[in-house]
């Protein structure tokens, strides 16, 4: 596909050839794990290549199903090349671990993703410091580097609390410094986020989200530059990082949708947003897409659309028992951690517990919310009850 074909068009075609299908519209699923090959020669050519991309070599460097899902993921980011793995933790860990050494120092986002947190908080045992830096850092991330400063690790939005990172502004300086960029672009996807675009030199995904978008696979992905390309394919490769054939089936399968769902994922979640900032007890509600959101200035300039994924901030007050009672009391929403899928859900969260000292003191209780593909009046009525039931328990 052509950089000039939309995204709508890319998203059906990116990764199918049909006519090296015998015809069917979608890849066949090749559950293998031994390749045989045609004699010795082949097979000596195959341990020549360090990379394993040149023919098919074993199942864990990947199937013919796991370059289409590759191959199409790597057309619509604007990537060299990808790297699918097992979730989308795979994904970041791989990553991350493709660039750093002891010795090393990386800044991380305040903002990132837990998991993310506690995997570069565990790179202390071997010998990587991580700094964490707000989220609203832009050139002046620069007063943070060190000599030993290799890696930026950037999330925007951020997780459970969205902030917009000024990606360009981060990108800029750490090209400056020879510091390598990875962006976590699940929330968006590159329906509404194109991060190399913006000069991050690695995107990684959590494709059981938005890219599956059922709700039914886990996966991950790694798109990369062409310069971070070698790196990342060959730490996947000590690590045995794969990803099973079914999984990147769905995930190749989800993205024939993906530009539909996202723009009602965007549709759905602003109605819902707008409506609950008008409601009682309501503190904030955190979508960077709703004017008046600290982050709506760069979201506007960054990105065209957004996901259904938000923060939901309560008036100060309630305690624990209160907040339980609300999520008790809905019927549609889920309880239930992840998102991307077609059914709403939404959890608890804390961020007094993960972030930088004084973030989030004295502000209301927190929930995160994604909204699916209920209708938005039933959604509406759902919430209501639940804010409901929080002020009489919060009374009694």
């Amino acid at each position: 596909m052509t950089g000039e074909t939309s995204m709508d068009t890319r998203l059906v075609h990116a990764g199918s050839h049909p006519r090296q299908q015998h015809g069917y519209v979608n890849p066949p699923v090749h559950r293998a794990s031994t390749v045989l090959y045609e004699d010795v020669a082949a097979m000596d050519a195959s341990q020549a290549d360090p990379l394993k991309r040149r023919m098919p070599v074993y199942g864990r460097f990947g199937t013919p199903t796991g370059r289409a899902f590759e191959t199409a993921l790597t057309d619509l980011e604007g990537g060299h090349a990808a790297v699918a793995t097992c979730s989308g933790l795979a994904a970041i860990t791989t990553a991350i671990l493709s660039f750093v050494r002891a010795g090393d120092h990386i800044l991380v986002s305040d903002s990132v993703y837990l998991p993310t947190r506690k995997f570069c908080n565990s790179l202390a045992d071997l010998g990587v410091e991580t700094e964490y830096y707000d989220p609203r850092a832009d050139k002046s991330i620069e007063e943070l580097f060190r000599p030993t400063t290799r890696l930026v690790c950037l999330e925007s939005p951020g997780s459970t609390t969205f902030e917009v990172q000024d990606v360009p502004a981060v990108t800029s300086v750490c090209r400056t410094h020879d510091v390598v960029t990875l962006i976590d672009n699940t929330w968006a996807t590159p329906v509404f986020h194109r991060p190399l675009e913006l000069g991050a030199d690695v995107v990684v995904h959590s494709a059981t989200k938005y890219l599956t978008g059922h709700a039914d696979s886990i996966l991950g992905a790694i798109v990369c530059s062409e310069e971070t390309y070698p790196a990342v394919r060959a730490t996947a490769i000590r690590l045995g990082q794969c990803a099973g054939a079914d999984d990147v089936y769905l995930g190749l399968r989800g993205l024939r949708t993906l530009g539909v769902r996202m723009r009602e994922h965007h549709h759905q979640a602003i109605g819902l947003a707008s409506w609950l900032r008008e409601q009682e007890g309501v503190r904030a509600v955190l979508h960077p897409a709703l004017p008046g959101d600290p982050g709506h200035e760069l979201w506007c300039r960054d990105f065209t659309g957004a996901a259904g994924l938000f923060g939901l901030e309560l008036e100060p007050g309630p305690g624990k028992p209160a907040v339980d009672a609300l999520l008790g009391e809905l019927r549609l929403f889920g309880l239930g951690h992840s998102y991307g899928g077609y059914e709403s859900l939404i959890v608890p969260a804390d961020p007094v517990t993960h972030r930088l000292p004084g973030t989030w003191t004295g502000r209301g209780p927190l929930l995160r919310v994604h909204v699916g593909f209920e209708a938005l009046n039933d959604l509406k009525e759902d919430l209501a009850r639940g804010l409901a039931t929080l002020f009489a328990h919060a009374r009694s």
